[in-house]
């Protein structure tokens, strides 16, 4: 059995077998981290971590939406004033619900196909 024997060995394999896949590059998952650092996933959107990632972007998208009805309600006019303590909760929870939109943007911006690579296959096809 031929094993790769070195980790440069297992990406380049990884990159070659995403490639004959049709996949465009690692998917950025949802988490980071304990150091804050991205996480990455080689997957062709099938099995336990994509449908995982799948599921904790959901999850995400939903907190934020109900964060922002409470944000929208809390500083309607004429509702209760907040304190300033409640205020800052509020801003650091906005924070975190944009940052996790923002982080489900960026990934699935980078799993759509790039128009001009589109156009050019579309181009290619009337050649045979």
């Amino acid at each position: 059995m031929n094993q790769p024997r070195n980790d440069a060995d297992r990406m380049r394999r990884r990159d070659l077998h995403d490639a004959a896949a049709g996949l465009t590059g690692p998917r950025l998952l949802p988490w980071t981290t304990p150091e804050g650092k991205p996480c990455y996933l080689s997957t062709d959107g099938c099995g336990y971590l994509a449908t995982l990632a799948d599921n904790i972007e959901s999850v995400q998208i939903g907190m934020g939406k109900e964060l922002l009805e409470y944000a929208r309600s809390t500083t309607a006019p004429g509702t209760k004033i907040l304190t300033a303590t409640e205020y800052r909760w509020l801003a650091c929870r906005l924070t975190e619900a944009l940052a996790d939109a923002l982080r489900v943007a960026d990934s699935r911006g980078q799993r759509l196909p790039d128009p001009e690579d589109e156009a050019e296959e579309e181009e290619g096809d009337g050649d045979v």
